[in-house]
C-alpha cells in the first residue's frame, strides 16, 4: 500500500484503438494487484494485473488530459487519458513500482490468500518426475537414476535427482559436468519404446581445441544405451555461426575428431535477442490503428516471428523422426541449455507421446523440461527487475509452436487454446508459486510449495474450462507420432494471442465454446435419460411386470422356434415397442395400488406422446396430493410423483443460443475471450461470475455436480428433501463429460 498515493481517479477516458472519438468514461482504481477501470455508461470493466504490465509510457498532453498507455505481456494495450497532469504522474510513478518488484517475495504470490482452498499444499504433489520416468520404463539394463546432483552440487540448475546412462561412473559424470557450461551435463530427457533416447545438456568447454575423455566417454556411453544404433545425432539448435562465435570464448560445440560414432547438426534457431526484437516488431504490427491487409502481412513478414516458430517446429520434428524413423538417440543442447533445448526437446516429447498431448501429461512436461530442468522464468518473462536484455519470450514461442500443432491436429489434444492462454497469463501473474524462480534449487530455497498456491490445483477446479471437444484419443493408438507439415504457408498467425483484446478481428461466437456446449447439453441429457429409464425400471418392476416379460420372452422365443415363418410375418405388424412393453391392464396391477392410480398409470405406459412430465404435472386434475406414490410392501420400494416431477423439472431440455447475447444477466458484457456459460438446470447463459455454484440436479441419473445459476442453487437447495451429495473431487469434475454411473440412487427415503 506504500506505493499507492492516488487509489481513485475519476472521469478517466479509456481510448478506443479503432474509434478513438468515442471513448469509455469512468474511474480508474489502483489496487494492490489490479489496475481497474470501470465504465458505468458501457457496464464494463477493464482489469489489468500489475505484474502483465510489460511497460507504462507516458504521452504528450492533450486538451482532455495527460494520456498514460500501458502494454502488457499478455499483449493487452491500454490507453488512458487522466485529467490532471499530477494524478497522472503519481499513477505513472505508482505502476512502476507495482509491476516491477526489486525483490521476488515482494510478487503477488507470496500474500495471495484462496477462497477456493483450504490447503495451501494442495496441487504440489501432483507432478512427480521419478513417476513420470518409471512410466517410461526407467530404471532399466540402460538408463538408471542417480542421486549425485542430490544437493545441487554439480549442477545447480538440474534436478536433485538426474537420468543417466547405466554404464557411467561418478568420475565421468562429474568430469562431463565440470566441462560443460553451467555444469549442465547430458542427462535424459525421454526414452521411446524402441530404446531410442533424447537427452539434453549445455555447450562444451571446447574453445579451439580443448577435450574433456569423460565427456567423450559420456556420449559413448549414451550412444551404448541404444544397442541397435551405431551413432548418434548431436543437435545444436544454434545458428553455426553463433556456435562458432562461441568458440572464441572458450565454449562452442562438439569436435567430431574427438567424439566418435556422433553424427553434427546445427539447426539454425536465434538468440534470446533476436527473438526480443522479433516479439516487438510482431506487437507494432497488432498495434496497428489503421491496418490495411497489406501493411499487417508486410509487418508481420518483416518480424520474422513466425519464421521463427518454424524453425523450432523443424527442429523439434527432426528430432522426433531421429527417435522414432531411425532409431537414433539424440543429445540436444543450445548455449546454456535451458531455452531452445527446453523448447525443442518439450516439443519433440509432444510430438512423439500422446501422453504429453493430454492435460495431465502436459502439465507433467512443464514441471520436467522447463521447472526441473533449470529454464529461467524470473529473468526471461521479466518477473522481477533484472537486466532488460535478458528478458526473451522463449516460452511465449513455444506456446505458441504448441498452438500450432492443435490446428493442425485438432483431435489429438485433450486442451483447447483457453488451456494455453491461461497457462501462458499466469506464468507472467505470479499469482501462483510454480513458475518461480530460475531454477528447482531457487524453488527449493524459497519453500514456494509451502507458502504459495500451486497453479495446477487452479487449473483443476476448471477443467471443464480446458477440454478440447474434438479430442479423440482412440486417434492415437493407431497412429502415436505427429509429423506436422513444416512448409511456410503450414504456420498461422494466432490471433487468440496476440489480437485477444480486440473484439473486432475475432468470429462472434467462439466455434470450439459452442461445440463444448452442445457436447455438454448432450451428456446433460443423456445422463436424465439414465434417469427416466431408472425410474421406468423401478415403476415395472413394482408393478411385477420384470416376471411377466421374462415369460413373455421365453414364450416368444419358443413361438419363434416352432414357427419361424409365421411368426416373422406377424411381426412385421407391431412396432418392437409393443413387444417390449404389453399394456398394463388393472388386473396386472397389485392390490396395494388403488384404481385411481392405476388409472393414471395407464395414462402414462399407454399414450405414447405423453412423458412423465405432462402427467404429473402438466395435467392440473392429477396432484401430488391425490397420487402420494407408488410402494411396493414386498420390497419397500417407493415412487413419489411429486419428487419425480421436480426431478423432471430440474433439467433444462433447451438451452439458450449463444447467439446474439452480449450481456450476462448481471450486465457484465461478453466479449471473445469470456466465456458464456449454460445453467444447467434452467438453460440461460450467464458470466462465470453468476455461475460459480456446482450442485447435483435431481434428474440426473449420475448425481455428478454440474453448474448452475445462484437463482437455481437456491431454488435447488430450497426444495430438496435430499441430504446433500458428498462433494466430488476435483478429478472427478474434470471428467464430467463422461459421467460416472452410480449402482444405487435413492430418490425417496
Amino acid at each position: 500500500m506504500e506505493h499507492i498515493t492516488t487509489p481513485k481517479i475519476e472521469s478517466v477516458r479509456l481510448l478506443d484503438r479503432f474509434n478513438a472519438r468515442k471513448p469509455a468514461v469512468g474511474t480508474l482504481y489502483l489496487t494492490t494487484t489490479h489496475l481497474i477501470f470501470v465504465d458505468p455508461a458501457g457496464k464494463k470493466e477493464t482489469w489489468i494485473m500489475h505484474m502483465h504490465v510489460a511497460s507504462i509510457e507516458k504521452l504528450s498532453l492533450t486538451a482532455a488530459g495527460a494520456p498514460i498507455q500501458i502494454r502488457c505481456k499478455t499483449f493487452q494495450m491500454a490507453t488512458f487519458v487522466i485529467p490532471r497532469e499530477k494524478d497522472c504522474q503519481e499513477l505513472y510513478k505508482s505502476l512502476q513500482k507495482l509491476s516491477n518488484p526489486a525483490q521476488l517475495e515482494a510478487v503477488y504470490a507470496f500474500h495471495y490468500k484462496s477462497s477456493t482452498f483450504n490447503n495451501i499444499y494442495s496441487g504440489w504433489n501432483q507432478m512427480d518426475l521419478e513417476t513420470e520416468y518409471a512410466r517410461l520404463g526407467i530404471p532399466n539394463e540402460h538408463w538408471v537414476p542417480s542421486n549425485i546432483n542430490k544437493n545441487y552440487e554439480i549442477c545447480d540448475t538440474y534436478p536433485k535427482l538426474i537420468h543417466v546412462p547405466k554404464t557411467a561412473s561418478a568420475p565421468i559424470l562429474f568430469g562431463s559436468a565440470r566441462f560443460r557450461s553451467r555444469g549442465r551435463l547430458p542427462v535424459l530427457s525421454y526414452l521411446h519404446s524402441n530404446n531410442a533416447a533424447m537427452t539434453r545438456c549445455s555447450q562444451p568447454l571446447a574453445g579451439f581445441s580443448a577435450r574433456c575423455m569423460e565427456d567423450e566417454q559420456m556420449l559413448q556411453a549414451v550412444l551404448r544405451a541404444n544397442p541397435k544404433s551405431a551413432f548418434m545425432y548431436v543437435v545444436d539448435t544454434r545458428p553455426k555461426i553463433n556456435a562458432m562465435v562461441n568458440k572464441a570464448s572458450g565454449k562452442g560445440y562438439e569436435n567430431t575428431d574427438f567424439y566418435s560414432n556422433i553424427k553434427f547438426k546445427f539447426l539454425g534457431i536465434e538468440n534470446i535477442h533476436v527473438m526480443r526484437a522479433s516479439l516487438q516488431k510482431l506487437t507494432e504490427v497488432c498495434e496497428l490503428k489503421n491496418p490495411s491487409m497489406e501493411a499487417f502481412l508486410s509487418g508481420l513478414g518483416s518480424s520474422g516471428w513466425l519464421k521463427h516458430i518454424k524453425a523450432i517446429v523443424d527442429t523439434s520434428l527432426f528430432i522426433a523422426k531421429a527417435l522414432t524413423e531411425e532409431g537414433v538417440s539424440v543429445l540436444v543442447h543450445c548455449s546454456d541449455g535451458w531455452d531452445r533445448t527446453a523448447q525443442t526437446c518439450s516439443l519433440s516429447s509432444m510430438m512423439l507421446d500422446p501422453y504429453y498431448r493430454t492435460i495431465q501429461g502436459f502439465q507433467v512436461l512443464i514441471e520436467k523440461e522447463w521447472l526441473a530442468f533449470g529454464h529461467k522464468f524470473l529473468h526471461r518473462c521479466g518477473l522481477i527487475a533484472c537486466d532488460p536484455r535478458e528478458v526473451s519470450p522463449i516460452f511465449t514461442q513455444f506456446i505458441d509452436s504448441v498452438w500450432q500443432l492443435t490446428q493442425q491436429f485438432p483431435c489429438q489434444f485433450q486442451f483447447n487454446e483457453r488451456f494455453l492462454l491461461e497457462l501462458h497469463d499466469h506464468v507472467f501473474s505470479c499469482q501462483f508459486g510454480n513458475f518461480l524462480g530460475n531454477c528447482e534449487k531457487g524453488r527449493v530455497d524459497l519453500r514456494v510449495s509451502e507458502r504459495t498456491y500451486s497453479l495446477w490445483a487452479y487449473m483443476q477446479t476448471r477443467m471443464a474450462d480446458y477440454i478440447n471437444p474434438l479430442y479423440r484419443p482412440l486417434l492415437a493408438s493407431k497412429d502415436p507420432v505427429l509429423k506436422p507439415n513444416t512448409n511456410p504457408q503450414a504456420f498461422r498467425f494466432w490471433r487468440g494471442m496476440y489480437n485477444r483484446y480486440e473484439n473486432g478481428v475475432h468470429p462472434r461466437e467462439p466455434l470450439m465454446d459452442i461445440l463444448s456446449a452442445m457436447k455438454d447439453h448432450s451428456s446433460s441429457l443423456d445422463d436424465h435419460v439414465q434417469y427416466l429409464e431408472s425410474k421406468v425400471t423401478s415403476l415395472r418392476r413394482m408393478l411385477g411386470y420384470e416376471d411377466k416379460n421374462k415369460k413373455y420372452d421365453d414364450e416368444k422365443e419358443k413361438d419363434e422356434t416352432e414357427h419361424h415363418g409365421s411368426r416373422e410375418d406377424s411381426l412385421s405388424n407391431h412396432s418392437v415397442d409393443s413387444l417390449e412393453n404389453p399394456p398394463i391392464t388393472k388386473h396386472s396391477i397389485p392390490n396395494s395400488v388403488d384404481n385411481k392410480t392405476v388409472d393414471e398409470l395407464e395414462k402414462v405406459a399407454n399414450s405414447s406422446s405423453s412423458s412423465m412430465k405432462d402427467i404429473v404435472a402438466g395435467d392440473t386434475s392429477i396432484s401430488p396430493l391425490k397420487i402420494p406414490g407408488i410402494k411396493r410392501e414386498d420390497s419397500g420400494e417407493i415412487i413419489s410423483a411429486s419428487l419425480t416431477a421436480d426431478a423432471v423439472e430440474s433439467v433444462a431440455a433447451d438451452w439458450q443460443s449463444f447467439r446474439n447475447i452480449r450481456q450476462c444477466v448481471c450486465s457484465t458484457p461478453f466479449d471473445h475471450f469470456s466465456r458464456k456459460y449454460h445453467c444447467w438446470k434452467c438453460g440461460n447463459v450467464f458470466c462465470m461470475r453468476c455461475i460459480d455454484k456446482q450442485t447435483p440436479l435431481p434428474g440426473h441419473f449420475s448425481q455428478r455436480p454440474v453448474p448452475v445459476c445462484r437463482p437455481c442453487y437456491k431454488d435447488l437447495k430450497a426444495g430438496s428433501s435430499l441430504p446433500n451429495s458428498p462433494t466430488l473431487s476435483p478429478a472427478h469434475i474434470a471428467n464430467m463429460m463422461i459421467p460416472p454411473r452410480l449402482e444405487n440412487l435413492n430418490l425417496v427415503n
